[in-house]
Order: C-alpha cells, then sequence, then structure tokens
C-alpha cells in the first residue's frame, strides 16, 4: 500500500509540474542502456564464478573448514553456509535461508539469527563489483578492506544481539 500511494503521490506531483511523465521515463531508460552496456559483463563474471565456486564443492570444504571455529565461538553450525555466501551473492544467501527455514523454522533460533544476519549484512564482493565496475574503478585500496570490516562487524552485532534476544 505505502508503494501505491508513493506512485500516486509522484503522478499528482509530475501532472502538478506539467511533466510529460511518459517522455521523462522513456529519457530515464535511454540513459540506463549505457550503463548496463557497462554493468553485465562484471554480473555475468560474478555469476559464473558463484556458479563455478559451488559446483566445484568449494563451499562445502570452506563450510566445513570454518565449522569447528565457530562452533568454539557459539554459532550454530547451520549459519556456516549462509554466513560464507552473504559477502558474494544475495540470491545464493537468501536460498541458504531458505534452506535453514525449511530445516529449523522460521521462528527458531536459529531461523531468528540467520534472519537477522541477512538483514544486516551486505553482498560485499557483488556490490563492489557492481559499482566499481561501472564506473570502471579499477584499484579498489581500501574499499575492500573497508567493506569487510564492516560485515565483520554486522555479522558479530548481529551474532551478539541475537544470543542476547533470542535465548
Amino acid at each position: 500500500m505505502p508503494v501505491a500511494i508513493l506512485i500516486i503521490l509522484l503522478l499528482v506531483y509530475a501532472a502538478f509540474r506539467r511533466v510529460n511523465i511518459f517522455q521523462a521515463f522513456c529519457e530515464g531508460a535511454a540513459q540506463a542502456i549505457p550503463l548496463m552496456k557497462t554493468i553485465l559483463p562484471t554480473l555475468a563474471v560474478f555469476s559464473a564464478a558463484m556458479a563455478v565456486f559451488r559446483a566445484s564443492g568449494a563451499f562445502d570444504l570452506l563450510s566445513s573448514f570454518l565449522s569447528p571455529a565457530l562452533n568454539v565461538l557459539g554459532v550454530d553450525p547451520a549459519l556456516v553456509p549462509l554466513l560464507v555466501v552473504r559477502p558474494f551473492s544475495g540470491s545464493a544467501a537468501l536460498a541458504a535461508l531458505s534452506d535453514i527455514f525449511t530445516q529449523y523454522g522460521p521462528d527458531s533460533r536459529t531461523g531468528l539469527t540467520a534472519s537477522v544476519l541477512l538483514g544486516s549484512s551486505e553482498t560485499v564482493f557483488y556490490t563492489l563489483a557492481l559499482y566499481f565496475g561501472s564506473v570502471g574503478i579499477k584499484k579498489t585500496r581500501f574499499a575492500v578492506p573497508a567493506a569487510l570490516l564492516s560485515l565483520f562487524t554486522s555479522v558479530v552485532t548481529g551474532l551478539l544481539l541475537s544470543s542476547l534476544f533470542f535465548d
């Protein structure tokens, strides 16, 4: 409902300002085409790399490698796939969340913690590849370490708050 209200307000504002909505929309779409030409190769490479990572078994190997360390920290091993895949792919993270919901339930402690982690973290590598690729930035300098620090902080905070509220 709020989206419908926003659209109606936008149409009323455009009519008040006497803006040709169709023409403005077409001009915006035309400006997006060169941007898509720049972004699509990055998206294609990233999607292919993610598929190869999962299909090769490297994802399972990394998950099994991280599980003992996370167990020591008190992190549910069921969250490992979500934690591993979230920095790379939002859709794969949603699939991991769906698997957690199917196995443990959305209202379980594991399901609630997974929801907090998904909502409080970002697809760091995907976002950096997309945004930097779209404007042609080759040297990321401090962007990757800062983004990873932000991701680590959000995961730790999410885990701490989940243990505080859901135990």
